[in-house]
């Protein structure tokens, strides 16, 4: 803990995002701000008018009064002079957004009205695809004090895409809290056997989040005879487009008993405790969350070789690692955690060592106050 981070003046700061339904950014920001107004700091968390209301719930259910904005069309001015009114109106010392679009509306409107700007990026990798939307960013990168990546392969992505000078970006690791869960009520909802492993994913039911890959490597598994009794468990989030994909390949290959697709859950601790094994077989990440809740929460973790995994579990130390999208590869790791048990032990307990040194919410706040005491010098 950086004692002269809290002991400074407390400062009026503007947390501001795109979307607002569950996710891994927008749990990010709701952990900032709770942290931050623990810390003394007056927060004002703004989201869009027109989201699904999920965060501003959570926002309101702890105390916040979080701002909307309304964006009509790609181009809004009326959106931008709301935006500096609203900076005005909040009396704010400073603007931290997060994602694309609130990272170009606000450095804008932080420049307007004579307040610093913070941007985070969280590894959005499509957010790059058209030009139009790269020379936004490089804009709204060169008029804000700090620009921050939240894993260093997200920040060789943006370099890449972006055609950075190096230091442009820098990174600050997401941290999660640690919350213990209670494995008896999931266990017992799900019907988990006293002999069976249970196998979680966490992660919305969209293409990029490989849950199909889960799927098919534990087909292959009950095809070369793996006698261990299993359940595998998505907390799906909002849901997504592969529901049905994944319930087909489950029933076609005669386990749609054992799948147990779970949207817009709120026990997420209870779910990792409840959980043997911890999968995690994305295309692409940034640095998600919940690998870094599994990892505090001592689980052994198979993920894929992608993004900002690797970044927080060394192949064979913390978990174990897949080649992403290979089937064959997951397959493999999968079947050592399922068939051995003391490698589950020990992969577990230093996940758990390395999540509490490096990886808490504590820890990225810490840096995320440096940065504003830089910004506002």
């Amino acid at each position: 803990m950086v004692d002269g981070a809290r002991s400074a003046d407390p400062l009026r700061i503007g947390l501001w995002l795109e979307s607002d339904g569950p996710g891994g950014a927008e749990l990010v920001v709701f952990r900032m701000a709770e942290e931050l107004r623990r810390r003394g700091h007056h927060v004002v968390p703004m989201g869009p008018a027109k989201g699904v209301g999920w965060l501003g719930a959570k926002f309101r259910d702890v105390g916040f009064a979080p701002r909307v904005f309304t964006l009509r069309r790609p181009l809004d001015w009326a959106c931008l002079r709301d935006l500096v009114t609203q900076i005005r109106r909040d009396q704010l010392d400073l603007v931290h957004s997060h994602e694309f679009t609130m990272a170009v509306y606000g450095a804008a409107a932080g420049l307007v009205a004579g307040r610093p700007h913070v941007t985070t990026m969280h590894g959005n990798q499509t957010m790059t695809v058209a030009l139009r939307r790269r020379i936004a960013l490089r804009w709204a990168f060169r008029r804000s004090a700090a620009t921050i990546a939240v894993s260093a392969e997200t920040r060789r992505h943006l370099d890449a895409a972006l055609g950075l000078a190096p230091g442009v970006l820098q990174v600050i690791l997401n941290g999660v809290p640690d919350r213990r869960g209670d494995p008896i009520p999931i266990r017992r909802e799900l019907g988990v056997g006293p002999d069976e492993l249970l196998l979680v994913a966490i992660g919305n039911l969209d293409t990029r989040k490989g849950h199909i890959f889960l799927l098919q490597a534990l087909q292959q598994l009950r095809g070369a005879g793996l006698q261990t009794p299993w359940r595998v468990a998505i907390a799906g989030g909002r849901g997504g487009d592969q529901r049905e994909a994944l319930e087909a390949f489950a029933s076609r290959h005669g386990f749609q008993d054992r799948l147990h697709l779970l949207t817009q859950r709120e026990d997420i601790p209870n779910l990792l405790a409840a959980a043997d094994v911890f999968a995690m077989p994305s295309l692409w990440e940034g640095l998600p969350l919940a690998l870094l809740e599994a990892m505090l929460a001592g689980k052994a973790i198979v993920a894929s070789r992608v993004s900002g995994i690797p970044e927080a579990v060394t192949d064979g130390v913390e978990g174990l690692l897949a080649t992403p999208g290979e089937v064959a590869s997951l397959s493999q790791a999968l079947g050592r955690l399922l068939s051995d048990s003391g490698l589950r032990t020990r992969l577990g307990t230093t996940a758990l060592a390395r999540a509490k040194r490096e990886f808490t919410v504590e820890a990225m706040v810490d840096a995320y106050e440096r940065c504003y005491r830089a910004a506002l010098a």
